[in-house]
């Protein structure tokens, strides 16, 4: 698996986020038709190709114990986005306006796939601009935190201005405040739970020796760094520009990622 990622990186890591951002784009627009238009299945599968990296990064890492934490963290997920769809808590009153898969309770049946990849890769990344200093729990904490709200500051304006959900208008390209102060909470509990799931020797271990691990984020600073600059959302576009700034500092965005010969 990890020979079959690293061949393809660039397939994955750049090519599909390109073409996602495109034909989202185009959709939203109405330049793709139906019923390739926000077509759910095209979306999901697109999203898994760009986890694989982080997936098999991870997968070498996970035993029961990780495997109970996430599946703790998974029942969160699905709980947290079923209290926030029906009571507007915590992330403030929205509603999904586009299909993106099957629902269970009001939710996509997909969510941990669309949720729980972001706060790994936050994770990640702290990991390893953190050294040393990520041994502390409460340096995590308090570094990993404020990363997955940075990395939604991206995420929900884009996704608003596509049109995948709505939150009826707020301060910050369509999303209101009160949304962050949600994610705050829920990036409280994955950072909890990520630190009970993982063995910090293992992980920091396979980091260290798995280029390809973040290359997850690499697709998302090109998919929603793109959607935000067609869309004029150059607060979170400049974010996604800083996110590639820190894969560079770590060696995990580099020009051969680029090259599709590589």
């Amino acid at each position: 698996m990890d020979r079959l990622v690293r061949e393809n990186r660039f397939t994955i890591a750049v090519l599909f986020p390109a073409i996602g951002a495109i034909t989202l784009v185009g959709s939203a627009e109405g330049w793709v038709p139906d019923p390739l238009a926000f077509n759910p299945w095209f979306v999901l599968f697109g999203v898994l190709v760009m986890r694989s990296p982080l997936v098999v990064g991870v997968l070498p890492t996970l035993d029961r114990k990780a495997v109970g934490w996430i599946g703790v963290l998974v029942a969160y997920t699905y709980a947290i986005e079923h209290l926030g769809v029906r009571t507007g808590w915590p992330y403030g009153t929205f509603e999904y306006t586009i299909s993106l898969g099957p629902m269970l309770g009001g939710v996509p049946l997909a969510l941990p796939v669309f949720f729980i990849p972001l706060v790994v890769n936050a994770y990640l990344l702290c990991l390893l601009l953190l050294g040393g200093r990520a041994s502390n729990g409460w340096v995590r904490l308090l570094a990993v935190v404020p990363t997955v709200v940075a990395m939604d500051l991206v995420l929900d304006p884009g996704a608003v201005a596509v049109g995948f959900w709505d939150f009826g208008g707020g301060a910050f390209y369509g999303v209101p405040l009160s949304n962050y102060a949600g994610w705050v909470l829920s990036a409280t509990v994955a950072v909890i739970c990520l630190d009970r799931a993982f063995e910090m020797a293992s992980i920091r271990d396979r980091l260290a020796n798995c280029e390809f691990m973040l290359d997850d984020m690499v697709s998302f600073v090109i998919l929603w760094g793109g959607i935000n600059v067609f869309y004029g959302n150059y607060v979170p576009a400049a974010l996604a520009l800083a996110f590639g700034v820190g894969l560079v500092r770590t060696d995990r965005f580099d020009s051969g990622l680029l090259d599709p010969r590589r």
